[in-house]
C-alpha cells in the first residue's frame, strides 16, 4: 500500500510539472506587444521588481527549485510577451503561482522586459 502511495505521489508531481511546462503553450495573449521591449531602464526596473515579487519562489538568479520552474531558459526568453503578461496577470492555480494582477500594468511589462533580456 505504501508503494502505491509513493508511486501515485510521484505521478501527481510529474503531471503538475508537465502542466506548468505546458502553461507557456496554453496561455493566450501571444499577439500582445511589450511597449517596454528593448528598453534598458525598464529591464533594470523589472530586475528590481523581480527580486521583490518573483525571486522568493523562482530564485534570485531565476534558477527555480522543486516544483517552481526556472525562468532563466530559452523558452521564457523566446515566449511571446503577451503570453508572459497573461501568466503574470492570471497566475496558475494548478502550479500554485499567484496572480500579479495587483501590480500596475507597466510594472508587469518591466518584469517581462527583464525576463526576456
Amino acid at each position: 500500500m505504501r508503494t502505491r502511495a509513493i508511486v501515485l505521489a510521484g505521478c501527481l508531481l510529474a503531471v503538475a510539472w508537465a502542466g506548468e511546462l505546458d502553461l507557456l503553450s496554453r496561455a493566450p495573449g501571444a499577439a500582445m506587444r511589450n511597449p517596454l521591449e528593448n528598453d534598458a531602464p525598464a529591464a533594470r526596473a523589472g530586475a528590481r521588481l523581480y527580486a521583490h515579487a518573483c525571486a522568493p519562489c523562482h530564485g534570485l538568479h531565476r534558477e527555480g527549485h522543486g516544483r517552481v520552474p526556472p525562468l532563466d531558459r530559452a523558452a521564457i526568453r523566446q515566449a511571446p510577451p503577451g503570453t508572459l503578461f497573461w501568466i503574470l496577470r492570471n497566475g496558475s492555480l494548478r502550479s500554485g503561482m499567484p496572480s500579479f494582477a495587483s501590480l500596475p500594468e507597466p510594472e508587469r511589462w518591466q518584469i517581462i522586459a527583464f525576463l526576456r533580456e
